[in-house]
């Protein structure tokens, strides 16, 4: 079956969050959370699967915080939920394989920089490539 929890759904809000955030400098959980409204506690306890499969690195101290240790571009959503929340749509059959598998398609079609760029178009905001 395909069993998304609030676990995914957090995470992925968070590593947008993240991603918004680039390559300056490490993000403090604590920021992440608050501005996400998020569970600081539950996104640690998220963070740290994250951190163990390589998608983030931590650095501790003063200006501690989180890093992406891969691009966002290369992370997608499926790996993610997957991580998080176990195989999609494994073990079905009939119509709910059918089901798995456009979700699998969909999930696995989009990055976290991704999900940030569909973040901001749908709030209107402006986007700049350089």
């Amino acid at each position: 079956m395909i069993s998304i929890t609030t676990k995914s759904p957090y995470a992925v809000q968070a590593l947008a969050e993240l991603c918004c955030a680039g390559d300056s400098a490490p993000v403090p959980l604590g920021e992440i959370a608050r501005r996400r409204n998020i569970p600081p506690q539950f996104l640690e306890q998220l963070f740290a699967v994250l951190r163990r499969a390589g998608i983030i690195a931590s650095q501790r101290g003063v200006k501690g915080g989180y890093t992406f240790a891969r691009d966002p571009a290369d992370v997608t959503v499926l790996e993610i939920v997957e991580l998080l929340d176990g195989p999609v749509g494994q073990g079905t059959e009939g119509i709910f394989a059918d089901a798995a598998q456009a979700a699998r398609a969909v999930l696995g079609s989009m990055s976290i920089a991704e999900v940030l760029d569909r973040e901001r178009r749908d709030a209107g905001g402006v986007m700049y490539h350089i």
